[in-house]
């Protein structure tokens, strides 16, 4: 076995490292055992992504649960939001096999209770290393007598089903759609997902690579959108979808290859989530997406909710208010419908919905969407976060119109713009964003702030 650092691969939301070095096979048996034991399950169901290592890591995770008594469901190549899928309509605890967006030579496990409900530090994740950290020390427990079975089950037509049952599609315009999976999962949801749609399909990168041989299956960096932006063009395409390489995060371009921020999708998905459900109803946004939500969600009839970033907090918070749908600047996506997990298929399907139901081009219905001008995150390293940070908040507290809070980070705000610094919790980073009522007040806000930081 690897000799294992555990606190170097359990993640506050997730288990991620580097196979072999890291973590391999005989560490993700004892992860199988002990998220049995945590859970208190009698069935669990396991998916994976299309990485090498994927298929392996998994099936010892399942040996690893059936020791403990425990039946195990394998539903084998999936997306993150199909394992979801599968988690809250079988009323099972879940793993997902995945490093995401991270290089072919990563791979981890996001873990779920019974209904997709969220594993995290605070909720089994901190039980499950402690569990795992003493059967390295002392030797894995002993296999129960009677092993739970392992059985394999095909969920993609449910889960595709499911979706189209949540967005009608049927009577939409017939719509060229460009979609670029990024040798991730994408290629392998999609086809299904979109059959018979009034969707004329051009796959880019549908063929499951694990090594990420065209770009990084990371949507959100600029770098990895180049090719489908081109492609959008040459094809005179109506739209452009980017997912990342497990497919529960999608992007969006424009007919003109422009990419459309996170926050207008969010925007757009909240005002028809409102119609759906009688123009009431609270929507979640993180403390970075654009002022634009909460404005279009009260416009609406909605109340918006401001949180922290990060998933953990936004299902928290869902589970919670009773959120029937909440976003991220990240391009996560969570819905009621789809038991508060995250499924970027479905907000797809949102966006082709609210295209193809009127005749404008892409680029004029979110307009309506976005209505201020955001720095993107800018990331700097720096010595001494907290040093940094107390710098900003001295230069700004006090100052006539201004409010700040401390939520996540700092967030300064004034009649006409806002900034939030906040640090990494893994770098030693600050990432900053910004955004006002128009280009120059931004420039000028961020590269003030941005001194102050790199000063």
């Amino acid at each position: 076995m690897a000799v294992a650092d555990l606190s170097q691969i359990v993640k506050a939301y997730d288990v991620r490292g580097v196979v072999p070095d890291q973590w391999d096979e005989s560490l993700a048996e004892l992860f199988g055992a002990a998220f049995a034991q945590v859970t208190g399950a009698d069935a669990i169901v396991i998916g994976h992504d299309m990485r090498p290592s994927s298929p392996g890591l998994s099936r010892a995770f399942a040996r690893g649960a059936s020791n403990r008594g425990v039946d195990v469901t394998e539903i084998g190549l999936c997306s993150t939001d199909q394992l979801y899928y599968a988690s809250g309509a079988f009323n099972l605890p879940g793993a997902m096999f995945t490093a995401s967006h991270n290089p072919a030579k990563y791979n981890g496990i996001k873990m779920c209770r019974a209904g997709a409900a969220p594993v995290g530090q605070d909720t089994g994740l901190t039980e499950i290393r402690a569990l795992v950290e003493q059967w390295v020390e002392s030797g894995a427990p002993e296999p129960v007598e009677t092993p739970g079975t392992i059985t394999q089950r095909d969920t993609l037509d449910d889960y595709a089903a499911h979706l189209r049952s949540l967005v009608d599609l049927t009577s939409i315009r017939r719509l060229k759609v460009v979609v670029d999976a990024g040798n991730g999962m994408g290629g392998h949801t999609v086809p299904t997902v979109f059959a018979g749609l009034p969707i004329d399909l051009v796959p880019m990168y549908f063929e499951l690579d694990g090594t990420f041989p065209n770009h990084e299956a990371n949507p959100l960096d600029p770098k990895n959108i180049v090719d489908l932006q081109k492609r959008v063009r040459e094809e005179r395409a109506d739209i452009g979808i980017a997912f990342d390489g497990d497919a529960d995060r999608c992007f969006v371009v424009d007919e003109h290859g422009d990419p459309v921020s996170p926050s207008a999708i969010t925007a757009l998905v909240a005002a028809r989530e409102l119609a759906k459900h009688g123009n009431e109803g609270v929507i979640i946004h993180n403390l970075i997406t654009s002022w634009s939500v909460p404005e279009v969600v009260r416009e609406h009839g909605g109340t918006p909710v401001r949180t922290r970033v990060g998933h953990s907090f936004i299902k928290a918070e869902m589970a919670r208010s009773g959120a029937i749908f909440g976003g991220e600047h990240s391009a996560h996506y969570y819905f009621k419908d789809f038991w508060n997990a995250d499924t970027g298929m479905l907000a797809a399907l949102h966006v082709l919905a609210a295209l193809g139901g009127q005749d404008g081009p892409l680029s004029e219905l979110v307009d309506e969407y976005d209505r201020y001008v955001g720095s993107g995150e800018i990331n700097s390293t720096v010595d001494d976060q907290q040093a940094r940070l107390a710098a900003i908040k001295a230069t700004y507290e006090g100052r006539e119109g201004i409010e700040i809070d401390e939520l996540d980070g700092l967030t300064v705000s004034s009649a006409d713009s806002w900034f939030n610094v906040r640090p990494s919790n893994t770098e030693p980073l600050l990432r900053l964003n910004a955004e006002a009522k128009d280009e120059a007040t931004m420039a000028k806000i961020r590269d003030e702030v941005l001194e102050i930081i790199r000063g």
